[in-house]
C-alpha cells in the first residue's frame, strides 16, 4: 500500500482482446511488469444487440448491473441510432427516478471523483446516471486533425488526475479515470487496438520520466472479448470449470472466491473468455512471470488468479483511499 493516495486510470478495450498481436508491444511490455489475471463475467444470455452488451459489461466493472437491470433488458430490444437518442435519455431518467436507483460512485466510495472517457452515447448516459463526468475522445486532442497527437492525448488524460507537465500535483480534479475504447469504430481515427497499445506505451514514459508520477498512479487494463465469443471454450476457460473431475472434488476442494458472494455461491458465472486484466503500480502491485498480454500466458503465469468483474472497482478504490477495506 503506497503511503499516500493513489490516482487511477482505467484503460478498456472492449471487446479487443481478440485482436492482440505480437506487434502490440506496448501491452506486452505493460503485462510484463505488471500483476494480471481474469475478471469474470456472469452468464447471461446472448443480448439483442451490441450495443446492450457494451452496457451490461460496462454496469458489470462498475458494480451496477443489478440496480440498472431492467434498463438494460430493455435496451437489449433497443437500437439508440441519432433520432432516438431522445427516447433513450427518457429511458434512463425513468429508471433513475425508481426505488432501486443506483448509488453514484461519489455516494459509494467516499467522495471519489471519477470521469469516463467514451463516444458510446448510451454509456454517456449510464456515465451521467452514475455520477461519472463524461468526455468524448476529441475533448482530449489539442489537436483535432486527422492524426492523433499521443503525447498530447496521454498527457491531456493524465492531467485529469492531476499529472501535469511531468510532476504529481498536490489536488486533481478526478481521482480515478475510466477510459472506453471500443463500440466497433476508429476513435480519433486510429484504429482501436492501435489507440490502446499506444495509449499503454505512453501514459507508462511519462509516469516513469515524471516526478512521483509513477509511485501514485494505479493503472488497469481490461481487455475483454466482447460479442467475439467462438466456439473453443475449453481453451479460452477459467480454471476449475464445471468439469465431471472438478464436481466430483467439489466436496473436499475449496471453491475460488470469486465464485461465492456472501458466504453463498455464485451459480451465474461464465467461466469462459473472461475478461484480461493487467494491473501495476510501481512498489505497490506485485510482478508475476507473464511476458505476453494473452490469455494463454496469463493462465499459465499470472499471479491475481481471478476476481468477478464486479469487484474490480472496490479493488481500486481501496488503493485511492476510497474504501476501507478491498471488497467493502
Amino acid at each position: 500500500m503506497a503511503d499516500k493516495p493513489s490516482r487511477a486510470l482505467l484503460l478498456y478495450g472492449d471487446g479487443l482482446a481478440g485482436s492482440i498481436g505480437p506487434d502490440h508491444t506496448h501491452l506486452h511490455s505493460f503485462a510484463s511488469r505488471a500483476c494480471c489475471g481474469f475478471l469474470a463475467l456472469p452468464h447471461t444470455p446472448p443480448p439483442g444487440n451490441e450495443d446492450a452488451r457494451i452496457i451490461r459489461e460496462f454496469l458489470e466493472l462498475l458494480d451496477a448491473n443489478e440496480a440498472f437491470d431492467n434498463a438494460v433488458m430493455k435496451l437489449q430490444c433497443l437500437t439508440i441510432p441519432f433520432m432516438m437518442r431522445q427516447d433513450a435519455e427518457v429511458l434512463f431518467e425513468h429508471k433513475s427516478q425508481e426505488k432501486c436507483e443506483c448509488l453514484t460512485i461519489r455516494e459509494r466510495f467516499m467522495g471519489m471523483k471519477a470521469a469516463v472517457i467514451t463516444d458510446n452515447f448510451s454509456l454517456k448516459i449510464i456515465g451521467d446516471k452514475l455520477g461519472l463526468t463524461v468526455f468524448q475522445w476529441k475533448e482530449l486532442c489539442k489537436d483535432s486533425h486527422s492524426q492523433v497527437g499521443m503525447p498530447d492525448l496521454a498527457s491531456g488524460i493524465l492531467g485529469l488526475l492531476g499529472f501535469e507537465e511531468g510532476k504529481t500535483l498536490n489536488t486533481s480534479q478526478f481521482d480515478l479515470v475510466f477510459a472506453h475504447i471500443g463500440a466497433n469504430k476508429k476513435i480519433l481515427d486510429s484504429k482501436e487496438i492501435e489507440l490502446v497499445n499506444n495509449l499503454a506505451g505512453e501514459v507508462t514514459k511519462i509516469a516513469v520520466s515524471g516526478i512521483n508520477i509513477n509511485s501514485r498512479l494505479h493503472m488497469s487494463i481490461i481487455m475483454s472479448y466482447g460479442s467475439a465469443l467462438g466456439d473453443d471454450l475449453l481453451n479460452f476457460s477459467l480454471p476449475c470449470t464445471d468439469s465431471i473431475a472438478c464436481r466430483e472434488l467439489s466436496s473436499v476442494a475449496p471453491r475460488q472466491s470469486y465464485t461465492v458472494k456472501g458466504g453463498k455461491p455464485r451459480e451465474n458465472f461464465r467461466h469462459h473468455y473472461p475478461m484480461l486484466l493487467a494491473q501495476f503500480q510501481n512498489a505497490v502491485t506485485r510482478k508475476d512471470m507473464v511476458e505476453m498480454f494473452s490469455f494463454r500466458d496469463f493462465e499459465a503465469n499470472g499471479g491475481n488468479l481471478v476476481i468477478p468483474a464486479d469487484r474490480l472497482l472496490h479493488e481500486v478504490a481501496f488503493k485511492l483511499w476510497k474504501s476501507p477495506k478491498y471488497g467493502a
